[in-house]
């Protein structure tokens, strides 16, 4: 089964709506004729902005995270309706900011998983393991528990609708980045976690993104291997010279 390469840059925390309208425009521009699938997610803020000029070019609109509960009283809180109204097609979920910096756990992270499906978004469910975690053998064994917790009573329908981005937390932003051969390991451990939650017709299907220092120089030899099927891009996503070559590698 082939699987479309999908490359996704997330803004994290960056840009004011004049360089956001600025990038996203160059992006629009420099992506009209790629063939892969595409996605910004910028911040909130900046989210109806984007939204209008991204609106029917090859590039989806992303949201960094939203709220576990679609409405109520959630004072700085961001609900998936609210995202929804401003064009929002898929939601980035447990990334590894949020889970380590701001100590969401597996189950907060399923409770957003399940209400964004529910609600028709596409999901991008974040995994990945820390250095220590590494080192002690146990990247394979966080991951799928991660997988699992975060996958919890999502049906095989909605698993459609689910890409999962693998993110080793020690590569994010520090320049390194997990060789070729580390990423497709765990990618391929992953899909077989998929293959036994759900079938090897799904695990086949899965889009599976590697996270962590994604550069110009290195995304060909990431994509090459078997079980990667795309990006999630940081730092390099907030430039059109970096991203661009990123995403029409």
């Amino acid at each position: 089964m082939s699987r479309q390469y999908y490359i996704a840059g997330n803004w994290k925390m960056h840009k004011t709506k004049e360089s956001a309208a600025a990038l996203a425009k160059a992006l629009v521009a420099g992506l009209q004729d790629g063939k892969h699938k595409y996605l910004v997610a910028p911040s909130f803020t900046l989210l109806e902005t984007v939204a209008g000029i991204v609106k029917g070019s090859a590039i989806r609109l992303g949201a960094q995270n939203m709220a576990p509960e679609e409405q109520g009283a959630h004072t700085g809180e961001v609900s998936v309706l609210q995202l929804q109204e401003l064009g929002v097609q898929t939601v980035i979920l447990g990334h590894s900011e949020r889970r380590h910096i701001y100590h969401e756990d597996d189950s907060l992270i399923n409770k957003k998983v399940r209400l964004a499906l529910k609600q028709g978004l596409e999901v991008i469910l974040c995994v990945g393991e820390l250095l220590e975690e590494r080192e002690a053998g146990k990247a394979e064994k966080v991951c799928e528990e991660q997988v699992r917790a975060g996958l919890a009573e999502v049906s095989t329908a909605d698993l459609n609708n689910v890409v999962i981005a693998y993110e080793p937390v020690w590569a994010i932003g520090t320049g390194k980045t997990a060789t070729p051969e580390d990423a497709d390991a765990i990618h391929a451990s992953i899909r077989s976690v998929i293959g036994r939650l759900y079938s090897p017709q799904e695990a086949a299907a899965i889009i599976i993104q590697y996270g962590g220092s994604v550069k110009p120089d290195n995304v060909a030899a990431l994509m090459a291997k078997e079980n990667v099927d795309g990006a999630l891009v940081g730092g390099a996503s907030l430039k059109p010279e970096s991203f661009i070559p990123i995403a029409k590698f």
